[in-house]
């Protein structure tokens, strides 16, 4: 299965009525590192009269939490989230750091504020298009290394680690959507076994 996640870290500046948001698109690879980063944040803008986030982690994009951090309910975390919707993408978290500037915005005026800003970062950050991945731990007699390794080489399947005595063993990583073919190959060659990595 393909999803998407950014290229790399995005940030983005944006002023209305004087209020100063700073948005900071961040890849991670869990919501535990999402709510660090969330933390991070928070103690380095604690100046800032918001902090105000949403994250969005895993392939399904099932995984996800936002916080107004004090804005009016909705008018934060969930514009921020939207635009990570709109992006379609996952494994990041969005932080939007407000400074008062002394005029009210009100609901529309922050919702729109907040969505623009988280809008800069992610389209700073870029996108790129990722796979899940399956690992296996392939075990085999040191005579049919050959065969294992032309294998391995004909593309696609990335060497994690490897293991070469009496008894062979190489822990494997490639895309899921090329499992069955994969695992196919390799439990047809003479001596080999697999178990899930």
């Amino acid at each position: 299965m393909a999803y998407f996640t950014l290229q790399h870290d995005g940030e983005g500046k944006y002023t209305e009525k004087m209020s100063r948001f700073l948005s900071f698109a961040i890849k991670v690879d869990d919501a535990e590192t999402a709510r660090e980063y969330i933390k991070e944040y928070q103690n380095e803008y604690h100046d800032a009269r918001h902090v105000c986030w949403a994250y969005m982690v895993g392939p399904e994009r099932k995984e996800w939490q936002l916080n107004d951090n004090g804005e009016p309910s909705g008018t934060a975390g969930k514009p921020i989230l939207g635009q990570i919707n709109s992006f379609g993408v996952t494994d990041v978290v969005v932080i939007v750091v407000r400074y008062f500037g002394g005029i009210k915005l009100g609901t529309p005026g922050l919702i729109a504020a907040y969505r623009e800003a988280a809008r800069l970062a992610l389209e700073d950050g870029g996108k790129q298009e990722m796979h899940e991945m399956s690992e296996v731990v392939v075990t085999f007699p040191y005579v049919s290394a050959d065969g294992v390794m032309k294998l391995v080489k004909s593309g696609g399947i990335e060497v994690v680690e490897r293991e070469f005595d009496n008894t062979c063993s190489l822990r494997l990583r490639f895309r899921k959507d090329m499992a069955p073919e994969i695992t196919g190959r390799l439990s047809s060659l003479d001596g080999v076994s697999l178990r899930e990595g």
